[in-house]
């Protein structure tokens, strides 16, 4: 009888949270659909581009299932591979073959370098090998390396995502954010010192992770520390205020870890971790919307491709208008708990 009163007991609580048992069936099916459109999407197709390539090579190319474009000369290729428009440009002077790949993604640099062997091979099995070189990086860059920065962000942003939240949730369910909003201070001024306080935390939690990433675990950096640190920093901030904005909707920290998989996780998908050129077009405009993949991008702009900060300055940009609108509707949340 005893445990049959315990049991009923928890089973009427899952019953009056209704949050808790919507999430727990909702959630798994959200992620699981995600998964499905991101593993299920369109095959990959390599573009290259073609200097002084003859026809037969030409031909054969596009028997791999390569995408070709024709170029007059190196500079303007080189062009196009850093702005993302080709994957590698394969040239032909003086008898001698080059193939340049861009690099940054080792799995692309490698399928790439595999089918135009596979085409010249099936051309003349005696061909030469290659030259084979990368834009950025090395083609021996392993995945570690192209990934890094993605995670770089990713543990940032969901760590203070995470603390901040729950910090924020335990001040009102404390009582300390009542006391607060009764005293003569603004909610501007309240979400501000919050923000202040947490920032410092987080500057010293970028801080390290991103030391430690480079100079222990000796993940490739080829632009400025500095940048790599600022982004970092940003994208906390945006993960801080958003953390402080859903704890708002939280009654305990169960339900502020609740919102883990519907606001951290499909972020992810959207990273840039997972190739967005083979992600179903119905979904991919996510990506769009997500504060991780415009830091994840402006990472590997420092980390992989060595830019500077005209190459990063509009990802910079967009980061701070999110930490800005965020913490403007912050101010304006507080006033479910006491107008000033």
């Amino acid at each position: 009888m005893r445990i049959n009163a315990l049991v009923l007991r928890i089973l009427k609580q899952f019953y009056r949270d209704k949050r808790t048992l919507a999430l727990m069936i909702l959630a798994p099916i959200l992620i699981l659909t995600l998964v499905n459109l991101v593993f299920n999407g369109d095959d990959y197709e390599t573009k290259i581009g073609l200097i002084n390539v003859p026809e037969p090579i030409s031909t054969a190319f596009e028997k791999e299932d390569l995408r070709t474009s024709i170029y007059k000369s190196e500079a303007t290729a080189i062009a196009s591979l850093k702005a993302g428009d080709i994957d590698a440009y394969f040239a032909v002077e003086n008898g001698k073959t080059k193939l340049m790949v861009e690099g940054s993604d080792p799995s692309i640099s490698k399928a790439t370098t595999a089918k135009i062997q596979g085409a010249m091979q099936s051309l003349s099995p005696n061909e030469a090998a290659i030259d084979v070189d990368a834009l950025y990086g090395s083609i021996d860059m392993k995945q570690f390396d192209a990934f890094g920065p993605i995670l770089l962000g990713f543990f940032a942003f969901f760590f203070v995502f995470l603390v901040a939240g729950v910090s924020f949730l335990r001040e009102r369910t404390t009582g300390t954010l009542e006391r607060l909003l009764s005293s003569p201070i603004r909610r501007w001024e309240l979400v501000l010192s919050y923000i202040i306080g947490f920032g410092l935390f987080t500057m010293v939690q970028s801080g390290i992770i991103v030391l430690y990433s480079v100079y222990v675990l000796h993940m490739s950096n080829a632009g400025s520390i500095l940048y790599v640190l600022l982004i970092t920093l940003l994208l906390a901030l945006v993960a801080l205020t958003l953390g402080i904005l859903l704890s708002s909707f939280a009654n305990n920290e169960l339900q502020m870890i609740q919102f883990i998989p519907i606001v951290v996780v499909p972020q992810v998908f959207f990273s840039g971790l997972f190739n967005l050129d083979t992600i179903s077009s119905a979904i991919s405009w996510i990506s769009y919307l997500t504060p991780l993949y415009y830091a994840a991008d402006a990472l590997r702009e420092v980390m992989i491709r060595g830019n500077g900060f005209m190459e990063i300055v509009g990802y910079l940009v967009i980061l701070l208008g999110y930490s800005i609108v965020l913490m403007i509707i912050n101010i304006f949340a507080l006033k479910k708990y006491r107008s000033i």
